[in-house]
C-alpha cells in the first residue's frame, strides 16, 4: 500500500482550521485523516513559525490584525482601569462587600 501525500495548501488548511477550533480530532476526522498526523503537522508548522499567519494573508490583511490587535488592547486596558476604579470606590462606600470581590 502507498503512502499518501497531502500538498502543502491541504495541510496548511487542516493546521488552520485545527488551531482555530483548538482540537486536532474533530479536524482529523473532518478531513479523514489519523489525528496524529494533524497533531505533527501543527507542531511542525509551529516549529516553522508558519502557524500564526497563513501563507495566503496578505500585506494588508497582517495590517489590519495588527490594528485590530492594538485596539483590542487598548480596550482591555481601558477595562481593566474601570474595574479597579470601581473596585476603589466600592471599598470606599462599602468595605465589608469587597471580600466577595476578590
Amino acid at each position: 500500500m502507498q503512502r499518501k501525500k497531502y500538498t502543502p495548501e491541504f495541510k496548511a488548511q487542516a493546521v488552520k482550521e485545527a488551531m482555530e477550533t483548538g482540537n486536532t480530532s474533530i479536524v482529523a476526522r473532518r478531513y479523514e485523516l489519523n489525528s496524529n498526523m494533524v497533531c505533527r503537522w501543527v507542531r511542525e508548522m509551529k516549529k516553522q513559525g508558519r502557524a500564526q499567519i497563513p501563507a495566503s494573508t496578505n500585506a494588508a490583511e497582517v495590517k489590519q490584525i495588527k490594528s485590530e490587535n492594538e485596539q483590542l488592547k487598548k480596550l482591555i486596558g481601558e477595562k481593566e482601569l474601570e474595574n479597579q476604579i470601581l473596585r476603589d470606590l466600592l471599598k470606599k462606600t462599602n468595605p465589608h462587600s469587597l471580600t466577595k470581590l476578590k
